[in-house]
């Protein structure tokens, strides 16, 4: 039973597609095929069911996935303590992280990281802030760059790179645009356009909101906050915008004096060994935080 069979198994296990994993490993789909084919012969087992346009997984598929993903978990931990043995930096580093921070914070670091490692093969995925701890749980990504939560989960380590204040906001047109403050209450019967719900930004405001016992109304929920701000500035609904995205299109309300904040920061998986490419990343990251 070779590796490359068990990597095209549980890369069309994750993506639901052989043309999928035929591109997330390199090679052409006539290849992937051959080789689950190879794998299910070995075992003696069917693995995926083709039905239409849809790859579902078998029974045996289903027991065996696990058991797969622990065996590339350990190949690859072994061959990222022998890198880092060798005190290499090289190889592919896997990172998440979401569109805002990939905008508006990542691109100095990114750029320095590049030409310092240039071996280094970056895979940097845009996904909610939750989505990337869920990947980060499960071993499919090394490092999370993300809005940190209240609390992280007990085999999470994470830091905190910099603060990113919040802004209540409206378009210039809005009925609010031209008040000077604001009560909650007020607020609150003008329709809000967020964040979707158990998201940490969203959660943010609806503490902030039953802090004061007063309810909400969402028209719109989306983690895209550039659509967020798009919505706002033409007069859609009100929101809460990192600062770093304000302009001449919004106007910031005062709202009961109220001050939001968020921590974005980097997150790990504490049970796995970081590559020499992340640790390289972290200690970029750890150098110029808050910057």
């Amino acid at each position: 039973m070779d590796i490359a069979s068990i990597q095209a198994f549980v890369s069309v296990a994750s993506s639901g597609s052989f043309s999928k994993a035929a591109l997330n490993l390199h090679i052409t789909q006539p290849a992937v095929s051959k080789r689950v084919a190879q794998l299910e012969q070995e075992i003696e087992e069917k693995l995926f069911d083709r039905i239409g346009r849809n790859i579902l997984l078998t029974e045996a598929g289903q027991l065996f996935l696990p058991k797969c993903k622990t065996v590339l978990e350990s190949v690859d931990d072994a061959l990222l303590s022998l890198d880092n043995l060798a005190g290499t930096v090289k190889g592919k580093l896997s990172i998440g992280t979401s569109h805002h921070i990939g905008l508006h914070h990542l691109p100095s670091y990114l750029r320095q990281f590049t030409q310092e490692f240039p071996a280094v093969d970056l895979d940097i995925q845009f996904m909610t802030s939750e989505e990337i701890s869920e990947n980060i749980e499960h071993g499919e990504l090394e490092l999370g760059i993300i809005t940190l939560p209240k609390k992280l989960a007990d085999n999470f380590y994470g830091r905190t790179l910099w603060k990113d204040p919040l802004a209540f906001v409206v378009g210039r047109t809005h009925p609010l645009a031209s008040e000077k403050t604001v009560t909650l209450t007020k607020l609150a019967q003008y329709d809000a356009l967020l964040p979707k719900q158990n998201t940490y930004t969203r959660d943010i405001v609806e503490q902030a909101f039953l802090k004061n016992k007063v309810d909400f109304k969402t028209k719109m929920e989306t983690n895209y906050l550039e659509t967020l701000k798009m919505m706002v500035s033409v007069g859609l609904g009100w929101s809460i915008l990192p600062k770093k995205m304000l302009d001449d299109e919004l106007r910031v309300l005062d709202v009961n004096n109220i001050q939001l904040s968020r921590d974005l920061g980097y997150v790990q998986n504490k049970k796995r060994t970081l590559s020499n490419a992340a640790i390289a990343m972290t200690s970029l990251l750890m150098q110029k935080k808050l910057a």
